[in-house]
C-alpha cells in the first residue's frame, strides 16, 4: 500500500515561519518612518489653513486680534498637533508664524512645524524645528530642519 502525505512536516512549518519574520523585521522600519512622514504632513496641514485668514487680515490693513489662532479658525490641538500657535511678531512689517507640536511617533514627537511669513516676500517658509533635528526623510516637501 502506498502511503499519502496528508499535512506539512514540522521543518517546512518552520521555515515559513522564519521566512515570515524576516520580512516582518524588513518591512516593520520601513512602515514606521512611513506613518513619521504622514504625521509631519498632517501637522503641516493642520496648519496651512490660517495662511488664508492671517494674509486677510493683513491685506486688509485690520488690527490683529488678541487671540491669533481662533481668528485663523484653528483650533487649539488636533490629532496630529499638541497644540497649534500663531503669533504676529511684528503687526506693521507683517512677520507672521503658525507652529503645531507635533504628537505620535516617536521618532518626530515634540517637534514644531513652523509656517514662517516673511516679511519682505509674503512667503511662507516651512520648517521643522527641535532641539536635536529631525531626519530629512521625515519632511514633507518644500520644509528643512531645524535645530
Amino acid at each position: 500500500m502506498k502511503r499519502v502525505q496528508k499535512g506539512f512536516t514540522l521543518i517546512e512549518l518552520m521555515i515559513v515561519v522564519a521566512i515570515i519574520g524576516i520580512l516582518a523585521a524588513i518591512a516593520l522600519p520601513a512602515y514606521q518612518n512611513y506613518v513619521a512622514r504622514a504625521q509631519v504632513t498632517a501637522g503641516l496641514a493642520d496648519i496651512r489653513g490660517g495662511v488664508t485668514a492671517v494674509e486677510e487680515i493683513m491685506q486688509r490693513g485690520d488690527p490683529f486680534p488678541t487671540d491669533m489662532r481662533v481668528a485663523a479658525g484653528l483650533a487649539a490641538n488636533t490629532t496630529r498637533c499638541s497644540a497649534i500657535a500663531v503669533t504676529v511678531n511684528t503687526p506693521a512689517a507683517g512677520d507672521a508664524t503658525l507652529t503645531c507640536t507635533l504628537v505620535g511617533n516617536a521618532r518626530i514627537a515634540g517637534a514644531e512645524v513652523r509656517l514662517t511669513r516673511s516679511p519682505a516676500t509674503g512667503a511662507y517658509a516651512c520648517t521643522v524645528h527641535r532641539t536635536t533635528p529631525v531626519d530629512a526623510q521625515f519632511l514633507p516637501v518644500g520644509c528643512t530642519a531645524s535645530s
